[in-house]
């Protein structure tokens, strides 16, 4: 009679750890908790009556156990995943699901997809949207994702391309921008915010490649999202600290001006993400070609 197996989650947190070399790194790259990868641990070891893991000078070493069993769980998930990516690339003929930040598909990508459109009739492309577009490929949602973050270390297990890169800088209607001689100008002037954590830090990072940091501004107001700030840019109710990508439309037509020569660079930037061998698949390689082609990459 066989023996019944450990939960799969366990077993699948294990494999993490031991590939990985910890429980921070396998929690990231499983997208759960620390906790709850220490908990499906303690339970698999209780399960298998017998340690996987022995803590030596701050490091999860194997144990005799887990030197046996976990370099066979890495070989069975590898076969899993190789199997599974053997019928996805196989299979070409259903929508290809690009997961993406609404305001960068609002702002940045719906307008120029008539592009992709005509050079790629046939391809049937779905828009995802997502505060975290890269977890929609993680639970098979999608097939593609425009991920935001510091790099390929952020998606451990998956394949990262750069996109384009997080570039700053102050835009304002033509009538507030003629008011702006130089960035000092900026402390008499109402500032438009984004309340989200991605954007707490734009200013201030702004402000010190100016020279300028700890400047205040006359009054600050705040938006929800990215789309409200810069329709208030648009109508003349302050400078907005916005990204390239957000308001290239918007500079070329006119409304928004780029009062300043000066841009910063934040810490993350823009990429593609998708699981590894998934680049066979024709229409997502179209895609992401054209796609890093259209940001200039």
């Amino acid at each position: 009679m066989s023996r019944r197996l450990p939960p799969l989650n366990a077993l699948r947190a294990a494999e993490a750890v031991h590939r990985l070399g910890g429980v921070a790194a396998a929690a990231r790259a499983l997208h759960v908790s620390q906790p709850a990868v220490s908990q499906h641990l303690r339970s698999l070891e209780a399960d298998l009556g017998q340690p996987l893991f022995a803590r030596i000078a701050g490091r999860l070493v194997p144990t005799a156990a887990g030197a046996v069993l976990l370099p066979r769980l890495t070989q069975a998930f590898a076969q899993i995943e190789d199997g599974i990516r053997l019928i996805d690339t196989a299979r070409n003929d259903g929508p290809l699901t690009v997961a993406v930040l609404a305001t960068f598909a609002m702002r940045w990508l719906i307008p120029r997809l008539g592009q992709f459109q005509d050079r790629w009739p046939a391809i049937d492309l779905r828009l995802a949207t997502a505060t975290e577009p890269v977890d929609k490929l993680v639970e098979g949602v999608a097939d593609i994702a425009v991920g935001f973050g510091r790099g390929p270390d952020d998606w451990p297990g998956l394949t990262a391309l750069p996109l384009m890169p997080e570039v700053m800088f102050p835009v304002a209607a033509p009538a507030i921008a003629a008011g702006l001689a130089r960035p000092a100008d900026l402390a008499g002037v109402t500032w438009l915010e984004v309340v989200a954590p991605l954007r707490a830090r734009d200013w201030a990072i702004w402000l010190e490649a100016a020279g300028l940091a700890g400047l205040e501004p006359r009054a600050i107001r705040r938006f929800e999202s990215s789309s409200q700030a810069i329709a208030a840019a648009v109508a003349g109710l302050g400078v907005l600290l916005t990204h390239g990508p957000f308001v290239t439309d918007d500079l070329a037509a006119g409304r928004l001006v780029q009062p300043f020569g000066l841009t910063a660079q934040g810490p993350e930037s823009y990429w593609l993400v998708h699981r590894p061998g998934r680049e066979r698949r024709d229409d997502l390689r179209h895609f992401r070609d054209w796609l890093r082609a259209a940001g200039a990459l």
